[in-house]
């Protein structure tokens, strides 16, 4: 509002300064015509006094009627070459016209001084911020995004300062993320690699086992091959992972919502994990009312859920039990997923949900991305989840909030 202040009193100033001058004007104007009709009474009264001390027999009424009779009476001075309307019968009020047309003058110089003083010292302010203006285009061009706007006002140059600080942050942070994103690329890479290299080496060595020895027996050949299989299937898995996460990076996942039974979407979840269930003898108990729907997107919340409860058995014990109840209040519908294994340790608990993050107890075959990929895409249906966890187990708690 700062520009827009200094406008609003340059124009009061103006208009301040306007009528200063008309009143100036007006008196002595005033004075002027009052001054006129003094020396002019003044001098008749003289004239009329002279007349009737040499001449008693005029009547004060023929002088009345005389002075007040209208035509034209110039012709008595014309032959003395005096041009009435043009010069003064009185030396006086010729002086004093010209004294009142010199102050005339200087009223009016001072007044077109001030009003010139006031335009262009606003002027000048206004080529000093487009001075301002242009070398701060110009650092922008130089890279230098560190720069301030502190005024912040409502005139066109203020609006123009604003909408290029405006740009200035866009720039800012568009250059600031970029960096970001080339930091975030790189160590993205570089775990990419780190996660891709362990099961390629491992193929590898495998692959030159077996080309070293042609004779290998038949149940050992048979062994490489499994091991090879579990990396490639390893790889497959993560791969897939990685291109999911990177659809959301990019806003390009598209999620096609639908009202869904919560009990038939956990059953076909625990389908996806049943061999690994079976593998450790992990019985997954579900409870909640069958009733309860869900509005979601069914193949990504399944795909969301499955990473979670594969955490939950790959951290519990052999026989061991994993618990899923699930409930709906008026403001969202929980889903708890609970393990009774070993838990997760209080440094490894708050970085679960970051990619490539792998905790002292994670499975030698996690490449810690699933729980990251899970929470994205619950967060992405207006959802939330929470962990919590002890020696005696981990809790993953789901809310999907009602829209």
């Amino acid at each position: 509002m700062k520009n827009k202040e200094k406008l609003k009193k340059c124009l009061i100033l103006s208009f301040l300064l306007f009528l200063l001058f008309f009143f100036l004007f007006s008196f002595l104007h005033y004075f002027e015509y009052r001054h006129y009709i003094k020396t002019y009474n003044e001098k008749f009264s003289q004239i009329l006094f002279q007349i009737k001390k040499h001449y008693p027999e005029v009547t004060d009424r023929e002088l009345i009627q005389i002075l007040n009779e209208e035509g034209k009476s110039d012709s008595f001075f014309e032959m003395y070459g005096i041009n009435l309307s043009k010069e003064e019968l009185f030396l006086e009020s010729e002086k004093k016209y010209d004294f009142f047309f010199l102050v005339d003058g200087i009223l009016f110089f001072l007044f077109t001084f001030f009003l010139a003083f006031l335009f262009l010292r606003y002027n000048h302010q206004k080529d000093k911020e487009i001075e301002e203006i242009t070398k701060y285009i110009e650092e922008i061009n130089r890279k230098n995004y560190s720069l301030h706007i502190q005024e912040i006002s409502e005139d066109e140059l203020s609006i123009l300062k604003t909408e290029v600080y405006k740009t200035t942050v866009m720039l800012k942070e568009s250059a600031e993320n970029s960096l970001k994103d080339k930091k975030e690329l790189k160590k993205s890479l570089e775990d990419i690699s780190h996660q891709l290299k362990t099961p390629l080496t491992s193929i590898l060595v495998i692959l030159d086992n077996m080309i070293d020895d042609p004779t290998m027996d038949l149940e050992t050949r048979e062994d490489f091959i499994h091991d090879i299989k579990r990396e490639i299937s390893n790889i497959h898995f993560f791969i897939q992972n990685i291109l999911k996460l990177s659809r959301f990076d990019v806003n390009t996942i598209s999620f096609q919502k639908e009202k869904v039974s919560l009990r038939s979407l956990l059953e076909d979840t625990l389908k996806n994990v049943s061999t690994l269930c079976d593998l450790k003898n992990i019985k997954v108990l579900i409870e909640g009312p069958k009733e309860i729907t869900l509005s979601c997107d069914r193949h990504w919340q399944k795909e969301a859920i499955t990473n979670i409860l594969k955490n939950a058995i790959d951290h519990s014990l052999e026989g061991g039990t994993v618990k899923i109840t699930y409930a709906q209040n008026h403001a969202y519908t929980k889903v708890t997923i609970e393990d009774f294994g070993k838990g997760i340790s209080k440094k490894d608990l708050p970085h679960i949900f970051e990619r490539f993050y792998r905790g002292e107890n994670a499975n030698a075959d996690s490449v810690g991305i699933g729980l990251a990929l899970s929470k994205r895409i619950i967060e992405e249906e207006n959802g939330k989840i929470l962990v919590s966890s002890s020696e005696k187990g981990t809790t993953f708690e789901i809310k999907y909030f009602t829209m």
